[in-house]
């Protein structure tokens, strides 16, 4: 198979469940348990939204009291834009709401945002700069994630409205001491951009911490490789082959 035949295949809509709904739920339990996997996770900060298909102001989230690693589709809350849980039980995070609330809103072809505070996303974030195409995969990062100033813990609305504001159309930002978001068009890729992100800030603190310049990729090159690595389609993919093997694996998720 080429990569064309690859990018035209995950481009396809996934075969789903009948019911959408369900699906893009089970699709939410499955990123946040490869959350866990991975290592993203601190305790009880972070969440991973969906955009409710029947309620599209609503979204599906994480409560905060379940650990992530074992999460269920079916322990997931719906939550309306002022917080307040419709369905499911569990409490929300404050943060969640006020994050989650104004990215979905403020950006009517997101389906879902993830954030969490992952060691080198916060490693990285102090620095308060972008990341540099150092590498391929970083490259679909290239001039498509924002560096967004500390303000406090994002309790408040405006809080959520500042970030939306600031990364505008973007996939990605990195949140000043604090941590990353990243946000698309369906969870595989607003999970699939934080995994990646995550590791290209990991990749940037070696490279940085190596004796010797660093020898970036040129700007026509690195605008080239996001229009391929960045790319919905490849976001698509590269969370297929997790999801296929996180349900093969823990398919207790899917209930």
């Amino acid at each position: 198979m080429t990569v064309t035949d690859m990018l035209t295949a995950a481009g396809r809509p996934p075969v789903a469940d009948p019911d959408e709904r369900v699906h893009r739920r089970r699709k939410l339990a499955a990123a946040l348990r490869l959350f866990a996997r991975f290592g993203l996770t601190e305790g009880a900060t972070g969440h991973i939204s969906a955009r409710d298909t029947e309620r599209p102001d609503h979204f599906w989230i994480n409560p905060a009291d379940q650990p992530w690693a074992r999460l269920r589709a079916s322990d997931l809350i719906l939550v309306s834009p002022d917080g307040t849980v419709v369905e499911g039980d569990g409490p929300v995070n404050p943060a969640g709401v006020a994050i989650h609330a104004q990215l979905l809103a403020a950006r009517p072809d997101a389906v879902s945002v993830a954030h969490a505070h992952s060691v080198a996303g916060k490693a990285w974030s102090v620095l308060r700069r972008p990341l540099d195409p150092l590498t391929q995969d970083a490259c679909a990062f290239y001039g498509d994630h924002v560096v967004v100033p500390f303000a406090g813990i994002v309790l408040d609305a405006r809080e959520g409205e500042h970030i939306a504001e600031v990364l505008g159309p973007g996939k990605a930002a990195i949140l000043a001491n604090h941590g990353l978001l990243t946000v698309g068009r369906s969870v595989d890729e607003a999970a699939w951009w934080y995994i990646s992100l995550d590791r290209q800030c990991q990749v940037q603190l070696l490279a940085e911490s190596a004796a010797g310049p660093l020898h970036l990729i040129d700007h026509d090159t690195a605008t080239a490789t996001a229009a391929v690595n960045g790319s919905p389609e490849v976001g698509r993919l590269q969370f297929a082959l997790l999801w296929r093997q996180i349900t093969t694996e823990e398919p207790d998720l899917l209930d």
